[in-house]
């Protein structure tokens, strides 16, 4: 799994004109998933990324996390995550897991985060055409890589 991650003063998924889910403070979860990814990806991701100390303290120093501050996260799946740009200027999706792998993987990490958060976890729809707004609050933008936590 792939995720961009991204501390925001607020976020909102916007589907066909309609707003579909939004958020004050926290952080905007862009999500992408492998065909390999695993329970045990979900279980590292979700508790990485509700542990990351991306929020400032009261010295203005990045120390605290998503469960101190109490603020919202909001995932978005996206398969584009998983581009594979090394040849050409036309970006491979090969490596992007096909809906039938992904939706359930998707679905059980967005449940996972709910359950460390002791929160749902508002999201995007899986597979549509989703227009994000996002006020990115730092700018902090960390990128995590399941494939690389060792």
């Amino acid at each position: 799994m792939k995720t961009v991650i991204q501390r925001v003063q607020r976020a909102s998924v916007t589907i066909g004109g309609t707003l579909h889910s939004s958020i004050s403070a926290g952080m905007l979860v862009l999500v992408g998933i492998q065909a390999d990814d695993t329970d045990e990806d979900i279980s590292w991701l979700a508790a990485k990324i509700a542990n990351l100390r991306i929020f400032d303290d009261e010295e203005g120093v990045m120390n605290r996390s998503i469960l101190e501050t109490g603020g919202d996260i909001l995932a978005v799946s996206q398969f584009t995550l998983m581009a594979r740009t090394r040849k050409g200027n036309r970006p491979s999706y090969i490596d992007a897991a096909k809906p039938e792998i992904s939706v359930p993987l998707y679905e059980r990490f967005v449940q996972v985060l709910a359950d460390t958060l002791g929160k749902p976890v508002p999201t995007g729809v899986f597979g549509a055409d989703m227009q994000v707004e996002l006020v990115n609050d730092g700018p902090v933008t960390i990128l995590i890589d399941t494939k690389n936590r060792i």
